[in-house]
């Protein structure tokens, strides 16, 4: 029996159907977006693209057609009013429209069109770095949003409190030109211009005090002398040589490599070792073989003086004994013609370490925290003296630049209030907790450039920054930014990458963004709609590595925002990871995931608002899929278990990509990046049997399947999209018992969802021509392999058809007592007037034609529904190359019709 809604439910969009091409590749697109991007504000990690968030969002809100059947009685007025709404969410999604106000305010016209005159409050408990709260404030809703960890909340804060609260105004600097001041300052432009200008304050200033430990050198006179900045120093590590026949330090050199360009020569350090002083130095080469790196795989090296092994026990041990010292081996230095290299022939200044500075102890978990095995087991450990007394000259100035901004404030006209911004304020004392609070964040921007784990991109030539991946690495050959220079790492890049993002950011209403636990936070909240991407089961333990960020956020801000830094490090033992190391055992962690898990869905299921789905992104990986390569998993089936247990019902699911895959290189691109489900909080107490599950399953699923086809959802992500509606009939009973009266898992359901989903896509078989049947059935046997002439005579015999009909159609050869299926490249060149065709021939053609032109295409039905078919064979079959060219053919077949209808008439009946 199916359950009955509640009162005044009505589906929304996305538990019907969503445009996911339109926004799966402007969620990649925006991949490479970095100017005025919110990502560039502050690190974090695993952020979900702004596109996706905004596109969710938004249709689990916006009402489908089918929620209103007195206005759109048939499915034809449905599909044309869902063909409105999609228009709609394809504006909405590209990023040159993220703050165009025409298309924010179609958007948010929708929503109250939905949602009445009472716009829902919007709760992401997991905020991260902020996308989702970012979203919703965008789209003009209420927003609330909690972390556990200080720093998401701090980004979180900075992307929908802060810029809100300062909208609309002009800078308060006394330095802002008078050509500027006429301008409108729409957003937080004027608060932008405002970083800026203290930002280059605090370069100045710093720089007064610790200029003298960045000199400029004289450049060579082939490169025309006269003076040059030094924009990165370039050092290898250093260990004593375990050989007694070596008294001296060797390096520990990666690679060595400072340029490798096409077109360019070859830049590379080479050490030179001078066996009478046992000393190492270091030579600039350009052009020639590369002297190979001394450091070997797993952690060990070789000795540059004596070829002998160095292992990683005895780096290891060097290391925490103290021993790990380090050369400089190079400069990068700009110049009048571009980048140039040279030797490290000038002494540097050591300034010594100092006394006083933000600390923190690292933790030790090996998969993710490497640096403290070597010995540098504290935060301030990672920077080397200079780096150090740079950070802290940088964050000693902040103090310094306080009483000038709310100066410079109050005479520009801000309320005379000392109430702080944190406690709500708009006047000159909370404008400057606010700059001020931006200004930290390029501190921690500084931090990922200037310590001691920044590696040299050779490709780029530039600084690569501490956290290229989601650890706290051990680098061996590291770079050193200048601050003052006007090249990758500076001071001022990262104010004003900084700068850009705050200007960029616009919304309705100030947010509530709260350090609290997820469950907790959820009950504060009156009747929220849930939209999160909450962590997931064993994956990296973020208050490990943010610590790297807060000791510095603590030390520069922990006066501003007492309340989230009032612990010496992050907090963790709430944390929601599975980390063995810090529970003690696999089993522990296991065990503390899944009962804080268990607690946030709960709280969602008993304070969801039940007009609305909450959505959550799950992190889908590609080692995931099961023998059969189903979207089926362990990880996946236990969430999809836990969600259920939870009392919540799954309404729909939908695969997220971030990859450009018009052509899926690798198998595992063809996996989602992650999987958006939408659920509801179930209601009622209903029982099902297992053949009363499958009868649902036979009856409901080909109706949503022909849906996906008709919208074109690409095979690759058929398979998800399909156990949307299938977990969504499973999930609305509170229990489907086997027949042996145990409640069937969501593993089983998985299964059956699947199996069905086969049965439909095989059903249309019938609908294609006997040669077609034919040669789909021997593919999915043979592929394009040799088989017997009799087994296929069988199967001809059985599909209606002949061995000669087929061979005679021009699909199939037959020599002697073997027969095999042409290649696509094998087919010759055909016209449609000339012979019968077939739709096998009409798919191969089209897949040729697609790597030329998308022109010249009779689009047909049938050919399309056997791509579909074709996929599912090669998906079963695990052949991942033929797999793509069925995938891209689907992806691309809008377009296909698009042209076919707009050709000349002569090009119509051509492929």
């Amino acid at each position: 029996m199916t359950p009955t809604p509640p009162p005044g439910y009505k589906p929304k969009l996305i538990e019907k159907l969503i445009p996911l091409r339109v926004i799966n590749t402007a969620s990649a697109r925006e991949k490479y977006i970095r100017q005025g991007h919110p990502s560039t504000l502050h690190l974090w990690w695993a952020r979900r693209p702004l596109a996706a968030a905004r596109a969710i969002l938004w249709a689990s809100l916006v009402d489908d057609p089918s929620a209103h059947p007195n206005q759109f009685p048939t499915v034809q007025d449905q599909l044309s009013e869902r063909q409105r709404l999609f228009g709609i969410l394809e504006k909405l999604v590209q990023w040159k429209n993220s703050n165009n106000k025409a298309v924010l305010e179609e958007a948010h016209t929708e929503i109250k069109k939905s949602c009445g005159d009472k716009l829902p409050n919007i709760l992401d408990p997991f905020c991260g770095g902020g996308t989702i709260p970012l979203e919703a404030n965008r789209l003009g809703l209420p927003v609330f949003g909690g972390d556990l960890n200080p720093i998401p909340v701090l980004i979180t804060k900075a992307m929908v409190e802060i810029p809100i609260r300062f909208a609309g105004m002009p800078p308060v600097n006394p330095g802002t030109p008078i050509e500027t001041e006429l301008k409108t300052w729409g957003g937080a432009q004027g608060l932008a211009e405002d970083i800026i200008f203290y930002g280059k304050w605090l370069r100045d200033h710093a720089q007064d005090k610790i200029g003298h430990l960045y000199p400029s050198i004289e450049l060579p006179s082939s490169y025309g002398g006269g003076l040059g900045t030094v924009m990165a120093w370039f050092w290898a590590r250093t260990v004593p040589s375990p050989d007694y026949s070596w008294n001296g330090y060797v390096p520990l050199i990666q690679s060595g490599i400072l340029r490798k360009k096409d077109g360019k020569n070859l830049i590379w350090i080479q050490p030179i070792t001078n066996q009478d002083h046992h000393t190492v130095s270091y030579q600039i080469k350009t052009g020639g073989t590369p002297t190979k790196g001394t450091m070997r795989n797993r952690g060990k090296a070789i000795c540059v003086a004596t070829d002998s092994t160095i292992s990683n026990e005895y780096i290891k041990q060097m290391a925490q004994e103290g021993q790990l010292e380090a050369d400089c081996i190079g400069l990068a230095v700009e110049s009048k013609g571009g980048k140039i290299y040279l030797p490290c022939k000038n002494g540097i200044t050591d300034p010594g370490r100092p006394t006083v500075f933000p600390t923190g102890k690292l933790s030790k978990n090996s998969r993710y925290m490497v640096a403290p095995l070597y010995g540098m087991e504290t935060t301030d450990s990672l920077f080397t003296n200079r780096q150090l007394t740079a950070m802290l000259a940088f964050s000693n100035s902040l103090k310094e630049i306080r009483p000038i901004i709310e100066r410079h404030a109050l005479e520009s006209g801000l309320p005379d209030t000392v109430t702080r911004l944190r406690d709500g304020g708009d006047g000159y004392t909370a404008y400057a907790d606010a700059v001020i609070t931006y200004l930290a964040f390029a501190i921690d921007r500084c931090a990922d450039y200037w310590s001691s784990l920044c590696i040299w991109q050779n490709g780029r030539e530039s600084i690569g920054h501490t956290f290229g991946r989601q650890a706290i690495p051990m680098v061996w050959d590291y770079v050193e930014a200048n601050p003052f220079s006007s090249s990758s790492g500076n001071w001022l890049g990262q104010v004003q990458w900084i700068a850009k993002a705050v200007a960029n950011i616009t919304g309705f209403s100030i947010g509530d963004v709260t350090q609290r636990n997820a469950a907790d936070r959820i009950g504060e909240i009156e009747l929220p709609v849930i939209s999160t991407d909450p962590p997931y089961y064993d994956n990296v333990p973020y208050a490990d590595i943010s610590d790297f960020f807060y000791v510095w956020m603590k030390h520069n801000i922990s006066e501003i925002w007492p309340d989230e830094f009032a612990t010496i490090l992050t907090p963790k033992r709430e944390e929601l990871v599975a980390d063995p190391i810090r529970a003690g055992s696999k089993a522990r962690a296991k065990n503390h995931f899944e009962k804080g898990m268990k607690k946030v869905m709960i709280e969602i299921a008993k304070h969801q608002n039940p007009l609305f789905p909450a959505t959550i992104f799950y992190a889908f990986k590609a080692t995931q899929t099961n023998q059969e390569n189903k979207a089926s998993s362990t990880g996946w089936s236990t969430f999809l278990q836990g969600l259920i247990d939870a009392g919540l019902q799954v309404t729909a699911t939908w695969p997220i990509r971030t990859e450009i895959s018009g052509g899926l290189k690798a198998k595992k691109a063809m996996l989602a990046s992650s999987v958006v489900l939408a659920c509801r909080t179930r209601m009622g107490t209903n029982v099902e049997t297992r053949g009363g599950l499958i009868e649902a399953l036979k009856r409901e699923l080909p109706d949503a399947i022909r849906m996906f086809k008709n919208e074109n959802i690409s095979p690759v992500d058929m398979a998800q999209s399909a156990i949307g509606p299938g977990m969504s009939i499973f999930s609305r009973y509170t229990s489907v018992k086997e027949a042996d009266g145990s409640p069937m898992r969501v593993h089983t359901a998985l299964g059956l969802i699947n199996e069905v989903l086969s049965e439909v896509l095989y059903a249309e078989e019938a609908e294609l021509d006997d040669d077609s049947r034919f040669a789909l059935t021997w593919f999915e046997q043979f592929g394009y392999t040799s088989g017997n002439s009799d087994e296929a005579d069988k199967l001809a015999r059985a599909k209606n058809t002949d061995i000669s009909s087929v061979v005679k159609s021009g699909i199939l050869e037959s020599l002697g007592n073997k027969v095999r299926l042409f290649r696509r490249e094998e087919l010759s060149d055909w016209l449609p007037a000339e012979k019968r065709r077939t739709d096998w021939e009409i798919v191969q053609h089209l897949i040729r034609l697609l790597r030329r032109s998308e022109m010249e295409a009779d689009v047909v039905d049938r050919a399309r529904q056997l791509a579909y078919l074709l996929y599912a064979v090669c998906e079963e079959k695990k052949w991942s190359e033929e797999a793509v060219a069925y995938n891209s053919l689907i992806t691309t077949w809008p377009e296909l019709s698009r042209l076919a209808s707009t050709a000349a008439a002569g090009q119509q009946n051509i492929l």
